[in-house]
């Protein structure tokens, strides 16, 4: 049945009281085994641009349906263009130092450097659509003042900082520097910025929770692209494959979810303790469901940017466990965003809700392109429609991708 999990349920019986090793030894080698296995050929030969997440054939297909009035794609472009982000008096607001706490305490410049690089990607996209310069212009001015000023960010939520951020950058980047026939002097001083302030900052990891990684991963697949890098594209592919196959659970990976090798989760009660506490493990459920559907979301989120990326740089990972694991994900926690009670056993019968304008990107190229079912992702989809900014690093996600056959 559609988007219906497999349930695997961990039982309480002696043979999973094993011992440190044999945990690590059967962990390790289950994630040796997986079929979607890093690969290091993930970069391709040539790098197709524009191609962060969107290509040229979905910003063409975009601009068509905009133009010609048809929904959802003229209703959320009026939901872009309305948007503080489409502002065109909108002033940057770079630091030499961004510091970002735990909780956003302190926050210095972390607002400001997300938002006004969601806002030189708004502008780029209406840049395209419109074909007024205004808007590419804005975009550049963005991108350029920040390129001048930033110099490093700190504190302890620092790499997710940079994750989100350097996440929308690149998409800017690309649209601007590849489809706009106007002059852009500061672009190289921008791929300077990417290349030693931001890349850095993502492309070795963190260790720490699956959606921190995983945002990090997309920012650091996205600048590589932009920067033409391929030895950091491919060493970020291998971490986001890592990555994902610990984030989200399939029955097939066995009584306990895959994990890091270098995060020694070698027993069964440090597993469990890292997925929030919970013991009954599910197809779809993830490591942060359990916390709240927010983080989650954006685990989900990086996963399905990361994958169309991926599909538009020669390599579609949609068809691979990735694939599996993102419609799973998707289509467990839609069903419980949808209204439906929590059993018992899921979380103790208490979910925090909110996944967020998550799920086109995933929903498009898994169902649309692929042809499979998917009831309560589409219910969702087109219930939320037209999806907006979580004003983090995702943004107008049924204007790019809604029903996109590109």
């Amino acid at each position: 049945m559609p988007d219906t999990p497999a349930i695997h349920r961990k039982r309480r019986r002696p043979a999973l009281l094993v011992t440190a090793a044999a945990a690590t030894a059967a962990l390790v080698a289950g994630f040796l085994s997986l079929p979607g296995a890093p690969r290091a050929e993930a970069a391709p030969a040539v790098f197709a641009h524009p191609g962060v997440t969107v290509s040229k054939g979905q910003l063409d297909f975009t601009r068509g349906k905009v133009n010609a009035g048809a929904q959802p794609w003229k209703g959320a472009y009026d939901q872009m263009m309305a948007s503080r982000y489409a502002d065109l008096n909108r002033t940057a607001k770079p630091r030499a130092t961004v510091e970002c706490g735990s909780y956003s305490n302190p926050n210095y410049g972390c607002t400001d450097e997300r938002e006004d690089a969601i806002a030189a990607y708004t502008n780029a996209l209406a840049w395209y659509i419109t074909r007024d310069d205004r808007y590419a212009k804005k975009s550049i001015e963005l991108m350029d003042a920040w390129s001048a000023v930033i110099k490093s960010h700190t504190n302890s939520n620092a790499p997710l900082q940079t994750g989100w951020a350097g996440s929308s950058w690149p998409k800017a980047a690309e649209i601007i520097k590849y489809t706009y026939t106007g002059t852009w002097a500061g672009s190289g001083r921008f791929a300077t910025m990417l290349r030693d302030v931001y890349l850095p900052k993502v492309v070795n990891g963190s260790n720490s929770n699956g959606n921190w990684e995983l945002s990090m991963m997309e920012a650091a697949v996205g600048i590589s692209v932009f920067l033409e890098d391929k030895a950091s594209y491919d060493k970020a592919m291998a971490t986001f494959r890592t990555r994902t196959a610990a984030y989200v659970y399939l029955a097939s990976d066995g009584a306990l979810p895959r994990t890091v090798p270098s995060q020694n989760l070698d027993t069964t009660a440090k597993v469990v303790n890292y997925w929030q506490g919970q013991s009954t493990f599910v197809t779809g459920l993830t490591q942060e469901t359990c916390r709240d559907f927010t983080h989650t979301g954006y685990g989900i989120s990086a996963i399905a940017h990361i994958a169309e990326t991926s599909r538009i740089q020669g390599q579609d990972l949609y068809g691979t466990d990735v694939g599996e694991r993102l419609r799973q994900a998707l289509g467990f926690h839609s069903r419980y965003q949808l209204g439906e009670p929590a059993p018992s056993w899921l979380c103790g019968g208490s979910l925090n809700l909110g996944l967020g304008p998550v799920t086109e990107v995933g929903y498009n190229a898994l169902h649309n392109r692929l042809g499979t079912a998917m009831t309560n992702t589409q219910r969702l989809t087109e219930q939320n429609r037209p999806a907006g900014s979580n004003n983090l690093f995702v943004a107008w996600e049924t204007l790019t991708h809604g029903d996109n056959p590109n």
